[in-house]
Parts: C-alpha cells; sequence; structure tokens
C-alpha cells in the first residue's frame, strides 16, 4: 500500500515500499504451490522479487514479470536480477502493460502493493485508462476511487484458470462506499477470499491500516474469510489450505460483517428478516450536521457572542461529544457548556442586505476577510460567504465519530448542529422518545458496529446512510411509566460517564425480553458480537 498525502514526488507515484518481512512473509504462503508464472505489476524496489529470492523459489519459476512506471527503480531491479534469464522487468505504466498483454498473456501469481493513488493526482490518461478499466467490468467509475481498485480489477482479469492474486491493500477494501463495486466483482470472479488484517501498524512510516487481500480462482465457490493477526509473527501458523470460508453474499455491503462467524453472521440475517425491527431511516430523515465551511469561525464563546453582539443570530450549538451530557440536550446543558467556554452557538446570518447589518456583525465579518476566513472552499463558492446554508433545528442529533459508542440524543432547545454530528427530523406520528428508547440495547449496538466504519485510533465513524440501517426493536406499544423509567436510568449513566453496559442490561430486560418477548439468547448474542467488534476496534487505538 502506497499513500498519497501531499504533493512530495515520491507520494506523487505512491512510493510507500513494502516491509520485506510482510514480503517474505506473503511469498511463504505459496512456497509449496505448483506456480509456473508470476507477475509483479507495481515492483518499486523489487521486495517481492527479493522475497521469491530469499525463499530460493526464482529457479522454480518459468516467468516472473515485474513492472515498474519509475525507469530509475526498473533498472535497479533489472541490475540486480540480470542473472535470472526467466525475469523481464518493464518499464511502463501498469495500465499500459494491461492492455497490452489482457487476452494474451495469464499468470498463476500476481503479487505486490499496488499504488494508492488519489484520482487527482493521476495522469489525465490514467484517469481515462482507469475509468475504461472499471467500466467495461460493470464498475462505476468516478473521482474517489484509488488507482489501487483499478489494479486489483485488472489483475485478477490477468490470472489463470487457477491463478491467486496476493496485494497488500488499504484496510478501506472492507467498508468505504467507493469499494462496494470491487466488493461485489470480487464476490462474482474469484472462488475464495482471504482477508489478512493486523492487530498493529504493520507499516512503520505511515499510520494507515492495511489488509493482505489473497484472491484465489476456481470452480467452486468457498466464499470469504478474515484472519486476524496481532502482527506479521502470525504468518508462521498460516496454513492456506484450512478451511473456514463462510459463504459470500454477491452484494456491495462491507465486508466487515465477515468478523462474526457463520452462526452468528446467521442470527444477522434473521434479526434483518425480523417484522420486530425496523432500520433507523423509517423513523426519519437523516442528514450531516450543517455545512459551516469554517466550524472555528461560524462556532463561537458566548464571550465572542458578546463581544460582537452577535446573540440574535445565532443558535445554541451541540458541537461535538463532550458537549452532549446526556441522552437529551437540554436548555441547563447548553447553559452548562457556555459557562465553560465552550463554542455553544453557531453564527446564522440572516438574508438581508448587508448594509442593514448592525456595525459590530459587520466588524465580525470583516475581521474573517482579514483573517482569510472566507477563502476556503466552502466559503468561497457562496454568493455571500458569511450566510451559512440548510440551517435547520431537527428532532435528534447522532455522533458521526465516536469511541466506545455513538450517543443518540433528543433535541430539547431547539439546537443545531455541525458536520461533527448527523441530525434527524423525525416523521409525522413518530414518538421521539420511543424511538431514543429503541436505540438503548444491545441489539442496536451490535448493528451499530456492524454497520460503521473503523479508523486508525479505535474511531467508529457512521454515516447517514449507515446510521439508516442500524436495526431497532418497534416500541409502539409501552408503559409510559417505564418507558420514563428506563430512559431516566440510561441519562443517568451516561451523564455520569458509567458503563453503558449497566443501561443495555436493564433495557434488555424489561424492554426486549421482558415487553417485546425477544429471546434473551438473541440479546446475549448480539452483546457479544458488540463486544468483539468493538474490542478489535478499541485495540487499532
Amino acid at each position: 500500500m502506497r499513500l498519497k498525502k501531499d504533493s512530495s514526488e515520491q507520494k506523487l507515484r505512491g512510493a510507500y515500499y513494502t516491509p520485506l518481512q510482510l514480503a517474505d512473509a506473503m511469498v511463504e504462503l505459496f512456497a509449496s504451490q505448483n506456480i509456473s508464472t508470476v507477475l509483479e505489476p507495481s515492483c518499486g524496489d523489487g521486495v517481492f522479487l527479493d522475497a521469491l529470492q530469499n525463499l530460493n523459489l526464482l529457479n522454480k519459476v518459468d516467468k516472473l514479470t515485474a513492472v515498474e512506471i519509475e525507469p530509475d527503480e526498473a533498472e535497479k531491479v533489472r541490475d540486480r536480477y540480470s542473472e535470472f534469464e526467466q525475469i523481464e522487468v518493464c518499464t511502463e505504466d501498469f495500465f499500459d502493460f494491461y492492455n497490452r498483454v489482457l487476452g494474451k498473456k495469464q499468470y498463476d501469481l500476481i503479487l505486490g502493493n499496488p499504488p494508492y493513488i488519489r484520482y487527482q493526482y493521476l495522469k489525465e490518461s490514467q484517469r481515462e485508462m482507469q475509468s475504461q478499466i472499471l467500466t467495461s467490468h460493470g464498475m462505476k467509475a468516478n473521482k474517489l476511487i484509488n488507482a489501487w481498485v483499478a489494479f486489483i480489477v485488472a489483475c485478477v482479469q490477468l490470472l489463470s484458470e487457477k491463478g491467486k492474486i496476493a496485494f497488500v491493500i488499504p484496510a478501506e477494501i472492507l467498508q468505504v462506499a467507493y469499494a462496494e463495486d470491487l466488493r461485489l466483482y470480487l464476490a462474482n470472479n474469484l472462488a475464495k477470499i482471504t482477508l489478512i488484517t493486523f492487530e498493529q501498524l504493520v507499516f512503520p512510516d505511515i499510520e494507515q491500516e492495511v489488509v493482505v487481500f489473497i484472491g484465489e480462482k476456481g470452480e467452486e465457490e468457498k466464499g470469504i474469510r478474515i484472519i486476524e493477526m496481532n502482527n506479521l509473527r502470525g504468518f508462521a501458523q498460516l496454513d492456506l489450505s484450512q478451511n473456514g470460508f463462510q459463504k459470500l453474499q454477491h452484494v456491495k455491503e462491507k465486508w466487515t460483517k465477515y468478523f462474526v462467524n457463520a452462526e452468528e453472521m446467521s442470527l444477522i440475517q434473521e434479526l434483518r428478516a425480523d417484522k420486530r425491527f425496523a432500520q433507523f431511516s423509517e423513523y426519519g430523515i437523516i442528514n450531516v450536521g450543517i455545512t459551516t465551511g469554517n466550524n472555528g469561525y461560524f462556532s463561537i464563546t458566548e464571550e465572542t457572542s458578546e463581544q460582537y453582539q452577535l446573540s440574535e443570530v445565532t443558535l445554541p450549538l451541540i458541537g461535538r461529544s463532550s458537549h452532549a451530557h446526556g441522552i437529551y440536550f437540554t436548555a441547563q446543558d447548553w447553559e452548562k457548556n457556555k459557562i465553560a467556554g465552550k463554542r455553544a452557538r453557531l453564527i446564522s446570518f440572516p438574508e438581508i442586505p448587508y448594509d442593514e447589518y448592525p456595525a459590530k456583525h459587520k466588524e465580525y465579518i470583516s475581521l474573517g476577510e482579514a483573517n482569510g476566513e472566507h477563502e476556503g472552499y466552502k466559503c468561497s463558492i457562496r454568493e455571500r460567504w458569511y450566510i451559512v446554508p440548510s440551517v435547520w433545528v431537527p428532532d435528534a442529533f447522532f455522533l458521526r465519530r465516536n469511541n466506545f459508542y455513538p450517543k443518540f440524543v433528543l433535541n430539547k432547545c431547539d439546537a443545531v448542529s455541525t458536520d461533527t454530528m448527523h441530525r434527524m427530523k423525525f416523521n409525522d406520528g413518530v414518538d421521539p422518545e420511543n424511538v431514543l428508547l429503541a436505540y438503548y440495547n444491545s441489539i442496536s449496538f451490535a448493528f451499530t458496529e456492524i454497520c460503521g466504519r473503523s479508523y486508525g485510533g479505535g474511531v467508529l465513524e457512521i454515516l447517514p446512510g449507515e446510521m439508516g440501517n442500524i436495526l431497532l426493536p418497534k416500541v409502539e406499544r409501552i408503559d409510559p411509566a417505564l418507558r420514563d423509567k428506563l430512559l431516566a436510568h440510561i441519562d443517568t449513566i451516561v451523564r455520569n460517564d458509567e458503563d453503558i453496559e449497566l443501561a443495555l442490561d436493564v433495557v434488555d430486560k424489561e424492554l426486549l425480553v421482558d415487553t417485546l418477548g425477544i429471546d434473551p439468547e438473541i440479546c446475549r448474542k448480539c452483546r457479544a458480537i458488540w463486544k468483539k467488534m468493538q474490542t478489535r476496534r478499541l485495540g487499532r487505538g
């Protein structure tokens, strides 16, 4: 995996090289297999050739082709392996190589570390070739797709009848939306998929979680398996011939769901079909919070509000997790945030002529322009940079990025949120407190982990569509006294920063089991799924 974050020459071509220890481990997986032809589509400094040489496998291969776009690197590899007649080093763009050999050559093993190059850094010719590779195989091409996606698609096309592919790629393949077409493509074109994940980062110089992706062609579909390792030493005990595959669903859904075992997967599918449950999205509209374009300017403290007399053009703001003290955001909570010096107000200048603005408001706008606050992209494309669009008061908030669990909070003081939170407007006839109660239980928490995505630092991120897919028990007829008691119990636990499982214990029993008649074993199994996935995610923190 070669990361591109800035415009240095090295990063513009994705040149972050694979540690030899990882290359050795990957090659050793195929040491006992009958491999005749090998392709390394982005050989860089030749680390995978080095690994083949370390294991005395080069002489067992009839033909090895290495492709490298950078002439200096290609020449170094060519010189280092000049004594091996079976090795050919091609100095060209892999996309050009693919177009040249497609339908003419096939390979038993394709392995390597494809470049991780964002669309905007590709040359126009590369963009066109990437688009052609993707669309010709039924996939969408857009500006979110990284080069490694097209590399995988192209390489699968170059595999022999029972060929194998082994790549180091970003863990994003498991969960990001732009890779959903790729997941379906791989499910449709490979008989076996193995994903090897690591609790520890395996690239010493970048904070990027990677996986080893192994795909195998064959006549009989076996499915998918995810093997979790602490670090590279786990390869010593790995046997690719062992079983443990789950049936692979030919859909675009995230592969993070396969971190659960077959029995747990069966339970998840049963719950999705259970009429006693509904998705979050069935209860209302879920949107990202307000995109100000500059939270540091538009989110202000009480001191700034007073200095520029902005109170009449501000709204109460719940800005981040630390602002949400309980499962209700009340006027008292807002006052507490203001007193604590938090950015508790959001500026919403009105759509009136600028000349009608008070002098102090003009002064604050002028201050922003003097500091260049108006030059950011979101602000610069507005007709009037200081007027924030799409400002409306939601019924509830849901934290976008979370640690232990996402809070779902009812809005009790006409507050708004920035895009650090999602906002929800309930449908007509929906009782907000029923939905609030329906979220805080083991089943919904399990689906929160399944639907969300894990990032470095142990963060769980949930986008609006993913929040909408979280499963909630239908709470339609419940004794108001019981509901109030349970909500008060949850709110107290959250406000006191106590273990949320204390709340789940009570809600699971008194709501799910005693009131809705759900099997307590289902609650127990869902709690185990939640804890397993949460523990895995936090282990990367």
